[in-house]
């Protein structure tokens, strides 16, 4: 534990003085001017696009939920979405990290079997991250194709991008056609763990073993006989991802440019990529993948300064509302009182 947190402490040390190098070469009185200039109605517009992204993300899980026999409202669902979120931003990698707090949110405060929990979370997991990649790979095969990009110093993100999808396809088809064979790999690890916690047992095992199977047969249920709700959270999924590209062409209109398809799909895969980066939030890391796309296409460096100051602020909103929905769930629990029943001779 100490040392993940002096991991911790020394990514951020190194994000932050990332940010300041970037913001020493920038011309930073463009962007008073440049968000001046905005309109309420642009405002508006960047508003809505980025509640549909929310929305879309979340209503992927409800329908993942459903699936998985787990029925649960969107009120619900994403103050555990933004809460879960809003941990991963902060630690390492802002893709991962709130994971825990999701399954145990699931599992206390919704009432959710522990399997069809990790379940569910698993599985959306699973989704947003494959199909992540698959569009990041998609695009940079498009921008190769085009020549905007050196071809060799492309192919190894081609190649690293293409195995983790691989491995992915590989990982869910173990899970489930030979989830014994999986679980007697992962048995010396399970047993290792139960000796350090101090909780190996045979009822333990036992237990574990029937989870496992549990989980794995839920998971078969929903693929083989749940197939529509699936194909269309997978559309929901790939339709975030236009939200998000129509959130940029908006941003980069708003700020006076009128970039090509090309232009867009640089910018948004040098992001995607720089948030892959082991750096909490992407502190410092989108900053130079935004400066270096612009410079690499030629725009002006002062629309990349509006661009990094309205994506901070939009992460800085959605972070609070983040925090909002984690309060949410760590506020002390009030318990209800059972009213006091009169004894029958008083009646």
């Amino acid at each position: 534990m100490i040392r993940w947190n002096i991991l911790t402490l020394c990514l951020w040390l190194l994000a932050l003085v990332l940010v300041g190098w970037i913001l020493a070469q920038l011309p930073l009185g463009d962007i008073a001017v440049q968000l001046g200039q905005l309109s309420w109605s642009d405002w508006l517009q960047w508003t809505l696009v980025n509640i549909a992204i929310l929305y879309l993300a979340v209503k992927r899980w409800q329908l993942l939920g459903r699936a998985l026999l787990v029925p649960l409202s969107l009120a619900r669902l994403f103050r555990l979405r933004q809460g879960g979120s809003a941990v991963s931003f902060l630690t390492p990698g802002p893709h991962f990290g709130g994971e825990p707090l999701q399954l145990y949110w699931l599992y206390r405060h919704c009432e959710t079997p522990l399997h069809r929990a990790v379940a569910m979370l698993g599985l959306d997991r699973f989704m947003e991250t494959g199909t992540n990649i698959a569009v990041l790979l998609a695009g940079v095969l498009l921008l190769l194709g085009t020549t905007i990009l050196p071809v060799q110093e492309w192919l190894q993100i081609t190649a690293i991008l293409a195995a983790v999808l691989c491995a992915m396809v590989v990982g869910l088809t173990l899970v489930l056609r030979h989830p014994d064979w999986l679980a007697r790999r992962f048995s010396p690890l399970a047993v290792r763990l139960q000796g350090v916690t101090g909780h190996s047992s045979k009822a333990q095992d036992e237990s574990d073993m029937g989870g496992w199977k549990a989980l794995v047969e839920l998971l078969r249920n929903a693929l083989s006989k749940r197939q529509p709700t699936l194909w269309l959270a997978l559309l929901l999924s790939l339709a975030g991802w236009g939200a998000l590209l129509l959130e940029l062409w908006l941003l980069l209109n708003l700020l006076g440019l009128t970039p090509s398809v090309t232009d867009i799909l640089l910018i948004m895969v040098g992001m995607r990529l720089a948030m892959l980066l082991p750096v909490p939030g992407g502190i410092g890391t989108i900053e130079a993948s935004l400066l270096w796309s612009f410079q690499y296409l030629g725009l002006p460096i002062s629309a990349a300064v509006g661009l990094i100051a309205l994506i901070r602020l939009r992460d800085l909103l959605v972070l609070l509302v983040g925090l909002a929905c984690l309060w949410s769930f760590h506020r002390p629990m009030v318990p209800v009182k059972e009213p006091v029943k009169k004894p029958a001779s008083a009646e």
